[in-house]
C-alpha cells in the first residue's frame, strides 16, 4: 500500500472550516476581548511558521493568553469567525504537527507554572506551557520526577509533550510503557465547541452514570464507548502489546474497559487535532538519589542492540545507543570533544544508568551488570561513571544527537523524516541491520542513536527536499521504511509523534478499519474539523508544505560576511537552524541571553533565523496565507 492510496482520495474529502476569514476583524475583536497579547502582523505570523520540522506553514496570527479566560475567549472568538486553532508550546514537534494555517495560541510566556505538587499521591498540577525542566526541579524537592524527558528538556513544554506522547531517556523509570500518556492522571480540556470538562480514568459503573446524565459530556462519552465497542476486537488485534515506544496512531486502546476507559490518556498524542488542555495533573515517579553511568563499548552499534535485552534483566533507569557515525559527526563539528574521550573503545555503545539512594547502591547494580558481562564470550569493553561531573558530560555526547548530525561539514544536509522508528526492544540489532540496508538501498546516510531500551531508533538522514527528483526518492524511501518497522511489529513514531510527515503511513500500521476509527474519534470532538487539521486524520503527504521544497530558489545576496562555513551563501546561513529551540532554555547556559530576559520568539536564535528566512527573496510560495485567507496551506 502506498501513501497516495492509503490517503482514499486526500485531497476531494477534505473537510475544513470556511475558506476565508477576515483576520484584521478577527485580531480586532481578540484585542478587545482578551488581557493577552494578539499579534497578527506578518512578523509574528513568519515566527510561528515552522516548529522543528521540514515543514512551513503560516498562520492566521498569534494570540498569547494571560489566563485560562484568555484562552476560553479567543476559542469562541475563533468559533464564531471559522478560524482554526492550534496550541504550541516550545515549538519543538518534528513532524509537521506544530504549524498550520490557523490561529496559534502559544502557552509558553505567561502560562507556564507548577500549580501544584502533592507528594503523597504523587501527583503534579501543571499549566500546560510549563518547562519539563522547572517541573523535574520542584519535583525533586520532595525525591520525584517525571520520568519522561527528551533531550530538549530544558525548553519543551509538558502541554507539547502531552500532545506528542514524548517519552525520553529515562521513560524505562515511568508508570506503563513510560510514554508521557501513562503518566497522564487527568486533563481539563476546552472543545472547540465551548464545552469544558475535566477527563481521566472512569469506571464501568461511572461511564453509565455520566452518559445517563444527558449533559454534553454524557454525549460524548456514549458516542465513545459505542467507538470502543465497534472497534475493540479490532483494537486489541492491531496495537502491539510487546512495544514499549508505539507512539503512532491515537490511543483507542486507553478506552478498552481492561485500560478504565481512560479519556485523559486517550487524548494524550493527538497533537492538538481534537481539544485544547487547559490543565494537566501528572504522575510522578521516586527519582534516585544516586545515579552511575556504566558505559559499554561493542564492534558496531548492530552488536549493542543485539544486547539490549540482557541489559534490561538488570532494571537499569535508563539505556542509550549510539554508533560511531554520530561520534565522527560530533568531531568534525567539534561538540563536546573532550567528553568523546570518555567513551571505551568500540564502534557502538550503550549507555546503561543506575539509580539509587546512595553510590554504594547504585554503583552495586552496575558492579552486578560488569560481572556478568566479564563471563560471557566476547564481552564489551566496560568503563564505570560515578562522578556527577562525567555523567552529565556522557549525557551531553548522547543528548548532542539532533545537532551533530543536522549539518556536518563536507556532508549532505540531514534532515527528520524517519527520525524515531520503535520496534520491541529484543529486535534492535536486526532492525538497526535492515534500516541500514535499505538506506544504503536509497543512497543515504545518516547516523543511528536513540532510547535503545525501549526500542526507539533515533536518526537523520540527507534526504534531498530541495528538487522533484529528491521528493519522490524520500516519499519512496518513507513507503519502504515503513513496511520495514510494521514487518517488525514496531511503530512508525515512537517519540515524537505522526504530525504530517509520517500520518500518511499510518493505515500500514494499523489497517483501513482503525484509521477510519481515528477520523471518528477525532469528530466526536470537533466535528467541523478546526483543530489542528490535516495532521494525524486525513493528513497532508509528506511532500506538501515543505519549508524548502523544489520551489524554494534564493539569490545569492550581496553580503559583507562572506559566509565560509555556509558554502559562501546568506540564505543557505538561514537554513542552518533546525527549529528545535536550544535556544529558549533558560536555566543555564548563555545561549540565549535575550530570550531568557525577554521570554519572547523573536528574541531567540530560532526566532531571528525565522525572520530572515521569511526576508529572503524566493522563500517556498506562501499561497493561502494572505491576510484574508484562514483555511489550509499551500
Amino acid at each position: 500500500m502506498t501513501m497516495e492510496t492509503a490517503t482514499n482520495g486526500r485531497a476531494s474529502s477534505r473537510k475544513t472550516g470556511p475558506l476565508f476569514v477576515d483576520a484584521s476583524a478577527l485580531a480586532a475583536e481578540l484585542r478587545k476581548a482578551i488581557r493577552g497579547e494578539v499579534r497578527f502582523d506578518a512578523g509574528s505570523r513568519a515566527l510561528y511558521a515552522t516548529d522543528g520540522s521540514n515543514y512551513r506553514q503560516v498562520p492566521i496570527g498569534v494570540v498569547i493568553p494571560r489566563d485560562v479566560d484568555d484562552v476560553v475567549q479567543t476559542v469562541a472568538i475563533c468559533r464564531a469567525r471559522g478560524a482554526l486553532i492550534l496550541s504550541r508550546g516550545g515549538g519543538t514537534s518534528l513532524t509537521g504537527g506544530c504549524c498550520n494555517v490557523a490561529v496559534v495560541i502559544d502557552w509558553s510566556k505567561y502560562l507556564n507554572k507548577v500549580l501544584a505538587i502533592d507528594p503523597e499521591k504523587k501527583l503534579a498540577r501543571v499549566q500546560p506551557g510549563t518547562v519539563l525542566d522547572v517541573l523535574r526541579l520542584e519535583a525533586e524537592k520532595h525525591h520525584l520526577t517525571f520520568a519522561p524527558d527528551p533531550s530538549t528538556h530544558t525548553h519543551n513544554t509538558l502541554g507539547g509533550m502531552i500532545g506528542n506522547n514524548s517519552c525520553g531517556v529515562h521513560s524505562l523509570m515511568g508508570l506503563g510503557t513510560g510514554r508521557t500518556s501513562d503518566q497522564v492522571h487527568e486533563l481539563e480540556i476546552l472543545l472547540y465547541d465551548g464545552t469544558r470538562m475535566t477527563v481521566g480514568a472512569t469506571t464501568e459503573d461511572e461511564l453509565e452514570r455520566i452518559i445517563a446524565a444527558g449533559s454534553r459530556q454524557g454525549e460524548i462519552y456514549a458516542r465513545l464507548r459505542d467507538l470502543r465497542d465497534r472497534y475493540a476486537d479490532e483494537i486489541r488485534r492491531r496495537y502491539p502489546t510487546n512495544l514499549p515506544r508505539r507512539v503512532s496512531g491515537y490511543n483507542l486502546d486507553d478506552l478498552l474497559p481492561e485500560r478504565g476507559f481512560h479519556v485523559a490518556r486517550a487524548l494524550s498524542g493527538t497533537e492538538g487535532t481534537c481539544v485544547t488542555m487547559l490543565e494537566a495533573s501528572l504522575h510522578l515517579v521516586h527519582s534516585p538519589a544516586v545515579k552511575s553511568v556504566l558505559v559499554l563499548g561493542y564492534p558496531d552499534v548492530y552488536a549493542a542492540g543485539d544486547h539490549v535485552p540482557e541489559i534490561l534483566e538488570f532494571k537499569p533507569t535508563g539505556l542509550e545507543g549510539l554508533d560511531d557515525v554520530l561520534v565522527r559527526d560530533m568531531k568534525k563539528k567539534n561538540i563536546h570533544p573532550q567528553d568523546i574521550t570518555l567513551l571505551p573503545r568500540g564502534g557502538g555503545w550503550l549507555l546503561v544508568e543506575f539509580g539509587g539512594e546512595s553510590k554504594e547502591e547504585a554503583d552495586e547494580k552496575a558492579h552486578r551488570l560488569t560481572d556478568h558481562l566479564k563471563s560471557v564470550a566476547n564481552p564489551p569493553s566496560m568503563k564505570l561513571f560515578d562522578d556527577e561531573a562525567e555523567e552529565e558530560h556522557l549525557w551531553k555526547v548522547r543528548e548532542s544527537g539532533l545537532g551533530a548530525t543536522a549539518r556536518i561539514p563536507g556532508a549532505k544536509d540531514a534532515w527528520e523524516g524517519w527520525e524515531d522508528s520503535a520496534v520491541p526492544p529484543d529486535q534492535v540489532g536486526d532492525y538497526l541491520r535492515d534500516l541500514r540496508k535499505l538506506l544504503t538501498k536509497y543512497g543515504y546516510g545518516c547516523s543511528l542513536y536513540g532510547h535503545f531500551g525501549q526500542g526507539c531508533i533515533h536518526t537523520r538522514i540527507d534526504f534531498d527536499l530541495k528538487t522533484v527528483a529528491g521528493v519522490e526518492h524520500y516519499r519512496e524511501f518513507l513507503n519502504e521504511a515503513g513496511d520495514l518497522v510494521v514487518a517488525y511489529g514496531g511503530s512508525i513514531s515512537g517519540e515524537h509523534g505522526d504530525g504530517q510527515s509520517k500520518a500518511a503511513l499510518l493505515p500500514k500500521m494499523f489497517g483501513a478499519d482503525l484509521v477510519r476509527a481515528f477520523g471518528e474519534f477525532k469528530a466526536i470532538w470537533d466535528p467541523g474539523n478546526a483543530m489542528n487539521p490535516h495532521k494525524v486524520v486525513d493528513p497532508y503527504l509528506p511532500g506538501e508544505n515543505l519549508r524548502l521544497g523544489p520551489h524554494y530558489h534564493p539569490p545569492q545576496l550581496e553580503t559583507h560576511f562572506r559566509f565560509p562555513d555556509d558554502k559562501g551563501s546568506f540564505s543557505y546561513a538561514t537554513e542552518r537552524c533546525v527549529g528545535i529551540g536550544e535556544c529558549r532554555k533558560e536555566q543555564n547556559g548563555t545561549m540565549c541571553p535575550s530570550y531568557m530576559v525577554t521570554r519572547e520568539e523573536m528574541h531567540s536564535t530560532r526566532g531571528r533565523t525565522h525572520l530572515l528566512f521569511r526576508d529572503v527573496p524566493g522563500r517556498p510560495n506562501e499561497a493561502g496565507v494572505e491576510e484574508r485567507r484562514g483555511s489550509r496551506g499551500a
